[in-house]
């Protein structure tokens, strides 16, 4: 499993023109599922991404001092299988390594189920649409995620 984690001042998904996701202040999380995962990687990744210190005390505190549950921040969980493309060879990217489509979902709706658990917003994009992810980077704060 990977996730791109980045820190937003807001973030939106949009399909076919309308909006069906939105989060002010928190986390954009980009989800890739792999093969391989299981309800184990799912586990370690929600907890990871509530319990990680991306936030400062203060706007004058540039350290990180707090987690997402600490702020009572808001999360946007978008699927995205091309995590898992592989460059390497070639001019087109491979995805041998993405879980097949009904697992990925099942997954990713697991995942989505386990940081709701925690009692914060969560907003979603729609899995296997083509998106469009509006995301006002604070920092900017990104970083990847894998298990």
């Amino acid at each position: 499993m990977r996730v791109v984690i980045q820190r937003v001042k807001s973030s939106q998904v949009t399909v076919n023109g309308e909006i069906i996701g939105k989060i002010g202040r928190g986390l954009n999380l980009l989800v890739g599922i792999s093969d391989s995962d299981t309800e184990a990687e799912l586990d370690w990744m929600a907890r990871k991404c509530l319990e990680l210190r991306l936030f400062s005390e203060s706007e004058n505190d540039s350290r990180w001092q707090k987690s997402i549950q600490e702020i009572q921040g808001e999360l946007l969980v978008i699927s995205q299988f091309t995590l898992y493309g592989d460059c390497r060879k070639g001019r087109r990217p491979s995805f041998d390594r993405s879980a097949n489509p009904q697992m990925a979902e099942d997954l990713y709706n697991s995942f989505i189920d386990k940081l709701r658990s925690s009692g914060l917003k969560v907003e979603t994009g729609e899995f296997g649409a083509m998106m469009e992810v509006a995301i006002a980077n604070d920092g900017p704060v990104t970083l990847i995620l894998e298990k």
